[in-house]
């Protein structure tokens, strides 16, 4: 291949700095806000250690990132964590990890967002006993079709839905604390009972579950115009303006309901604005969820499409995922793949509901396994390089940083596979993992006998 060529089939970097926040941003701020404060209030039982829940799962997650911002910085690659992995424990690990993340975690992110969207549009605009699933299948086309147009499609119908977002989270939140009904008491009750470690590890798997996404920028880390320094600064900022963002909806849902009050509604959101607005309350926020679906859904098959891609490029044998359009900076193939297999997804799902929910849910203890094996790959990769790092971001604090998020992601591993087995569903991640193995003996025996075909061919 000449350098012309390669340069053809690999990605520039053409995502400004706010586009790539807004990507990242877009992806961590889903439909999933307005569900889990009554949640974790359920499980913390105290306005004190609720707040706690979100502050811990923000410095986790700034953790990771600080890990995740060394990485990129020194390795930047389409394939993000699956780049990441293959530099520190080899082809073979790091293809369990993208086969499991191609096959199920991102197709099924899609899927469900899908569903989270078309049960908000549904109530809407019905077509029929099978309305959830026919919208489901027709936003994953449609955002399809617009990101086949190029990365300046994605991103320009990113933007402006994420700033509807951000402004109804503000709109909400002004009028939590406007109604001021339960503002007062929430200092004097904080801390006033403690809840069991178990209901606080729970309610914390939610909290970090709300802020999962932000790993991903890894993918475009190659993409951002600036550089490393550029795409450093877009994760950590994109952090902090999502974390001001949960911190003032959470203590706005508190002035507005509290603590009582917000553990007990299906629909806090709604009951907020239900107080001044009332019945008009429930439009707009089905609204703002289905903007918050579409928003990830885009994100997450922008993502996607390109780690997939860094995998079709690895492995000759699926190199169907390996095209890149350089004039529109996409990854065809890899887009169409990627979303056949979430509407095969979606099909299964419409038919089962509950089995789809659980093969998305029970594939997060392979998840946040592998989650644990990238935070230490940071210190195996940088203890390789040792001094010889350029000019790279250094993560500070190393090695206490990526250890202090290895523990994280393996107590979530944990709590996750308990999650699982109390369900009697653990071996779905069991079997995800052993097609994961099958698929790998099946390539490097083929890539085996082409070898031996070439060497005899040469002969």
């Amino acid at each position: 291949m000449s350098p012309s060529t390669a340069a053809e089939t690999q990605p520039a970097r053409v995502i400004q700095q706010w586009e790539a926040v807004c990507l990242i941003v877009g992806l961590v701020i889903g439909a999933g806000i307005f569900k889990t404060p009554s949640l974790v209030a359920q499980f913390t039982q105290d306005p004190g250690w609720l707040i706690t829940a979100w502050v811990v799962g923000a410095v986790v997650s700034f953790t990771g990132a600080l890990c995740y911002a060394e990485l990129s910085s020194a390795h930047p690659h389409i394939g993000g964590e699956y780049h990441f992995l293959t530099l520190a424990y080899g082809r073979k690990l790091s293809f369990l990890y993208a086969w499991t993340k191609a096959t199920v975690i991102n197709p099924g992110s899609i899927a469900l967002l899908a569903f989270v969207f078309s049960d908000t549009i549904s109530r809407l605009l019905p077509l029929g006993p099978r309305s959830e699933g026919l919208w489901a299948l027709a936003v994953v086309v449609v955002l399809t079709a617009s990101n086949l147009l190029g990365l300046h499609v994605a991103t320009s119908l990113q933007k402006p839905l994420v700033v509807l977002i951000l402004a109804g989270l503000l709109i909400i939140s002004v009028v939590g604390f406007a109604s001021n009904v339960h503002l007062s008491a929430v200092p004097a009750t904080a801390f006033q009972s403690t809840p069991r470690p178990a209901s606080l590890g729970t309610a914390l798997v939610f909290v970090l579950l709300t802020f999962g996404g932000w790993n991903e920028a890894a993918t475009i880390s190659s993409e951002v115009k600036g550089g490393h320094r550029a795409a450093t600064s877009v994760l950590l900022l994109s952090l902090v303006l999502i974390t001001a963002i949960y911190l003032v909806f959470n203590l706005s849902l508190l002035s507005a309901l509290g603590l009582t009050g917000l553990a007990q509604s299906s629909a806090a959101a709604v009951d907020v604005l239900g107080q001044s607005f009332g019945r008009w309350a429930e439009l707009a926020v089905v609204m703002l969820i289905g903007a918050a679906a579409l928003t990830s859904i885009n994100a997450t098959m922008v993502m996607g499409a390109r780690a997939n891609h860094a995998l079709g490029q690895d492995w000759q044998a699926l190199g169907i995922l390996g095209g890149w359009q350089r004039q529109r900076s996409i990854p065809t193939r890899s887009f169409l793949v990627q979303s056949l297999i979430s509407t095969a997804l979606i099909a299964i799902a419409a038919v089962q509901p509950d089995g789809f929910t659980a093969i998305v849910e029970y594939t997060a203890p392979l998840f946040w396994a592998f989650l644990t094996l990238i935070s230490l790959s940071l210190i195996i990769l940088r203890r390789r390089a040792g001094a010889e790092t350029g000019n790279t971001y250094r993560t500070p604090l190393f090695p206490l940083f990526p250890l202090l998020f290895a523990v994280a992601c393996l107590y979530l591993a944990f709590s996750s596979f308990q999650h699982a087995a109390a369900n009697e569903s653990a071996f779905i991640s069991l079997l995800v993992l052993l097609s994961g193995v099958a698929a790998l003996v099946g390539l490097c025996w083929r890539q085996r006998k082409l070898q031996q075909c070439l060497s005899g061919s040469q002969g």
